[in-house]
């Protein structure tokens, strides 16, 4: 699930770099406004793609991993109503 939307992020970057490269080297020679369009749209793909990398499942339960402090973990199984770990 994680190497799916790292290697979606990677798409949607590789495409903005290209929408700016293209815009800017190719397009503008021919059109000014389709320039700055493309531009405009690669503008808009890397929040998106942060989101989409960011996005987490319905099997992601990244709230029960412990945080690596004993007493802080033990304070939030007790906030939660959990079972006391055993040591």
């Amino acid at each position: 699930m994680y190497a799916r939307r790292r290697h979606a992020y990677f798409w949607m970057m590789g495409a903005c770099l290209a929408l700016f490269v293209g815009a800017w080297a190719v397009v503008r020679l021919f059109s000014m406004p389709a320039a700055v369009a493309m531009c405009v749209v690669a503008m808009l793909i890397p929040p998106v793609a942060a989101m989409i990398a960011n996005r987490r499942g319905p099997d992601d339960h990244w709230w029960d991993d412990p945080s690596g402090d004993p007493q802080s973990d033990e304070w939030w199984d007790e906030l939660d109503g959990k079972k006391r770990r055993e040591r």
